[in-house]
């Protein structure tokens, strides 16, 4: 079962946010915790080098395959951090703006960061989520 996730909004905090500031999972949901998920295709192989939104998109699409394997999809995702090898603001919100397309409405709590190095070579993003289900 899907989108039972409740997103929390703050009435006391900054308005102009495009995500959540927190989500509850109900009682009795399973917690899936996913790997980060990096911008391989079936092969292994970092796809679209020094192209950071190409490799957000590849990201989506591997944790989009991650959560189908575990019973859930992306409106069960009750919080993401998002890593970009980048010191730049531009790098990181274009990599947000693929990542906020992807999600739609379901705009979970989130992190971006910038970091100096990700594991694969050529690797620029890594997105990390927890989900939570409710199984029938």
């Amino acid at each position: 079962m899907s989108g039972h996730v409740t997103l929390i909004r703050s009435s006391t905090l900054a308005g102009n946010v495009d995500y959540a500031y927190a989500a509850t999972a109900p009682a009795g949901a399973r917690l899936i915790f996913l790997a980060g998920a990096c911008p391989l295709d079936a092969a292994g192989a970092t796809v679209a080098a020094a192209d950071h939104a190409g490799q957000a998109a590849q990201c989506i699409a591997n944790l989009e395959t991650a959560l189908r394997d575990a019973g859930a999809g992306l409106e069960d995702v009750i919080s993401t951090r998002v890593l970009v090898a980048s010191s730049r603001q531009a790098d990181l919100i274009a990599v947000w703006d693929v990542v906020r397309a992807a999600f739609g409405g379901h705009d979970v709590p989130s992190t971006l960061l910038g970091v100096t190095v990700l594991g694969y070579d050529d690797q620029l993003v890594e997105i990390e989520a927890v989900a939570a289900v409710r199984d029938a």
